[in-house]
C-alpha cells in the first residue's frame, strides 16, 4: 500500500475530509522534502494536506517558490496545489484552518482548533520501496562519517571535540545530527547517556550518534579502545547478543502478521525476547538502567519497546535495537524483512564478528571493538 492509499483509508475509517501534516518528520515522509528552517519550532515553515483527491501545500510567501523548487522530489511538478498566505497575516495553523474552512472534518500532526489530532507513527509503517532505497544511501554515509571520525581519534582528545567532529562529518554529507553522544571510559561506566563533556577519552570510547536526512533517522554506536579494559570484550559480545537476539525476535514477530492481523507480533514480544537474552548472557536486569530501542524510521524511534508493550511489529521496516551493558554499547539501524535482515548502517572498513541470538537459528555479522594504538 503506497502512502496515498494510506492516507485514503484513514480519511474513511475516520470520517474525514482531509489530514494535514505541518511537524518536519511528516512532511518529509509525504513530500520528500524538509520543511525546517528554525530546529527549535514545533511544525516546520509549511504544511502539507490531504483530502482523497490530491495534495496541497499551505506555506507563507516567503517559503513558498524555494519549497516548490527545492523541497518535493517525490512529488511531481503538477500532483501538489500551493496556497500562499502573506508571512505578516497568520501562522501556518491560522492558514490551515483558514484554507479548509468550518465546513469540512479535518485532522492535523499539529494543534489547530477544530481539528482532530493524527499521530502519523502508524501511516508511517512499514517503509516504502522508495523509503527503504534512500534509508541505504544514509546509513552507508552515516556509517562511514563515524567510522572516518573514529579511525582518527587519540586518547587524550576530549569528548566535545570528538562530537564537533562527527557534527561535521555528517554535515558535510548533508546530514543532520539530532543526537551526538561521546563518552570517554570513566563516564561511559557510570552513565547511559554520555553526553559530550571537556572529559578526556581515556582508556577507550564510545560514540552513538542518530543522523537525520529527508526525514529518515538512522543511529549507530561505535567502540574505540586505546588501553582497553579487561572486562570490555566480554560485555561488548554479550551486548551484541542481546542485539542480535533482539532483530531475530523483530523478524518472528513481523512473520506473525504485523500491522492488522489477528495474530500480529507486537513489540512486547521482542522485549520479552531482549530480556531473557541478557538472562543467558549473564546479565539479569540490566535493560533496566536503559531503554532498548525500537523501531526506526521518520523519527529516532518510531515507538520505543516496554515489557508488554502491543505496537504491531511490521515489516519492512527500520529498527534500532540498542542495547547496553555497563561501559558497553551495540547499537546499529536495520532493514528488517520477513526473509532478510540487513544492516543499514553497515561497517565500513571496521572490524567485525559474528555473534549467535539467543534462541532464534540466526548469526549475525556485528560490529568490534576498534583498537588503536598510542
Amino acid at each position: 500500500m503506497d502512502k496515498r492509499e494510506r492516507l485514503e483509508a484513514y480519511l474513511g475509517s475516520h470520517d474525514l475530509d482531509s489530514v494535514w501534516f505541518a511537524r518536519p518528520n511528516s512532511f518529509a515522509w509525504l513530500t520528500g522534502g524538509n520543511s525546517v528552517i528554525d530546529r527549535e519550532s514545533e511544525s516546520g515553515v509549511a504544511a502539507v494536506g490531504y483530502d482523497g483527491d490530491g495534495l496541497t501545500l499551505v506555506t507563507d510567501t516567503i517559503e513558498a517558490d524555494r519549497i516548490v523548487a527545492e523541497e518535493l522530489p517525490d512529488l511531481e511538478a503538477d500532483a501538489v496545489s500551493v496556497e500562499r498566505f502573506p508571512w505578516y497575516a497568520s501562522s501556518l495553523a491560522e492558514a490551515v484552518a483558514d484554507f479548509v474552512g468550518t465546513d469540512e472534518r479535518a485532522a492535523a500532526d499539529i494543534d489547530i482548533p477544530g481539528f482532530e489530532s493524527v499521530d502519523p507513527t502508524p501511516l508511517r509503517q512499514p517503509l516504502t520501496e522508495r523509503d527503504r532505497e534512500r534509508y541505504r544511501e544514509l546509513g552507508a554515509q552515516t556509517a562511514a562519517a563515524v567510522e572516518s571520525v573514529c579511525r582518527e581519534l587519540q586518547s587524550g582528545d576530549t569528548e566535545h571535540e570528538a562530537a564537533s567532529a562527527l557534527r561535521i562529518a555528517l554535515s558535510a554529507r548533508g546530514i543532520e545530527a539530532p543526537v551526538v553522544l561521546v563518552g570517554g571510559s570513566e563516564r561511559v561506566q557510570q552513565y547511559r547517556h554520555y553526553t559530550p563533556t571537556e572529559a578526556e577519552l581515556g582508556d577507550y570510547a564510545l560514540v552513538s550518534v542518530t543522523a537525520e536526512r529527508a526525514g529518515l533517522h538512522a543511529s549507530c554506536t561505535r567502540t574505540v579502545a586505546f588501553d582497553p579494559p579487561a572486562w570490555l570484550a566480554s560485555r561488548h559480545e554479550a551486548a551484541a547478543r542481546v542485539e542480535t537476539t533482539a532483530l531475530a525476535a523483530t523478524q518472528a514477530a513481523a512473520a506473525n502478521g504485523g500491522s492488522g492481523a489477528e495474530s500480529a507480533g507486537t513489540a512486547g514480544d521482542v522485549f520479552a525476547a531482549i530480556q531473557d537474552a541478557y538472562d543467558a548472557v549473564g546479565y539479569e536486569g540490566e535493560w533496566q538502567r536503559h531503554h532498548q530501542g525500537g523501531a526506526a524510521g521518520f523519527a529516532g524511534r518510531e515507538w520505543i519497546a516496554t515489557p508488554d508493550h502491543d505496537a504491531p511489529v511490521d515489516a519492512p521496516m527500520a529498527y534500532a535495537w540498542n542495547p547496553t551493558i555497563q561501559g558497553a554499547k551495540s547499537e546499529d539501524t536495520a532493514l528488517v524483512a520477513e526473509d532478510d535482515i540487513e544492516v543499514l548502517t553497515a561497517m565500513d572498513r571496521w572490524p567485525t564478528t559474528t555473534v549467535d541470538a539467543v534462541g532464534y537459528e540466526l548469526e549475525l555479522e556485528r560490529h568490534d571493538i576498534l583498537e588503536i594504538e598510542g
